[in-house]
């Protein structure tokens, strides 16, 4: 009986390893969009606190303004989200302190003109002139935000600035 014999290919050599390594590739340049934002050493602003002198009617104000319900936290207090920072409303009538009214709120909305409507139907606009233009009336203010002006019944302004139009220096 005669035995076949397959022909069986021998597996291709693999070359020589050689004391060459490959160049790194060079790294891409990272576009825009895959850049990571350069980290801040500045401390980051979580709670600004509001003074007032009579919580209820502060939290009623805010709430219906800022169309947001706040949470009352106790030691007649009551946290707003606003975003990555807290509003804070302090009621200082039950201590030694006076109120302080700070200068001004800004608040980057994405709905100006609801918000203009509920602060003029609530009377708060404000009645200042700011750089040469009513400050309770939508304006393109000379840095290029669209913004308008309130005050809260305690002396502390508000400045609402349409998102799209934010101003950051």
């Amino acid at each position: 009986m005669a035995v076949k014999r397959r022909k069986v290919e021998a597996a291709p050599r693999r070359k020589k390893a050689t004391s060459r390594r490959k160049a790194p590739r060079a790294a891409k340049a990272a576009s825009p969009a895959n850049r990571a934002a350069p980290v801040s050493a500045a401390p980051i602003l979580f709670r600004l606190a509001v003074h007032v002198t009579d919580l209820d009617r502060a939290v009623s104000f805010y709430s219906r303004l800022l169309g947001v319900e706040g949470r009352l936290t106790g030691g007649a207090r009551c946290y707003f989200d606003c975003g990555p920072v807290i509003l804070a409303i302090l009621d200082v009538s039950l201590g030694t302190e006076r109120p302080q009214p700070i200068p001004t709120m800004y608040f980057s909305v994405e709905n100006l003109e609801e918000i203009h409507a509920q602060a003029r139907e609530m009377g708060c606009l404000s009645g200042e002139e700011v750089h040469g233009a009513a400050g309770g009336a939508i304006v393109k203010r000379p840095w290029g935000e669209r913004s308008f002006y309130t005050e809260d019944p305690f002396g502390n302004s508000l400045c609402f600035v349409d998102s799209k139009t934010v101003f950051k220096g």
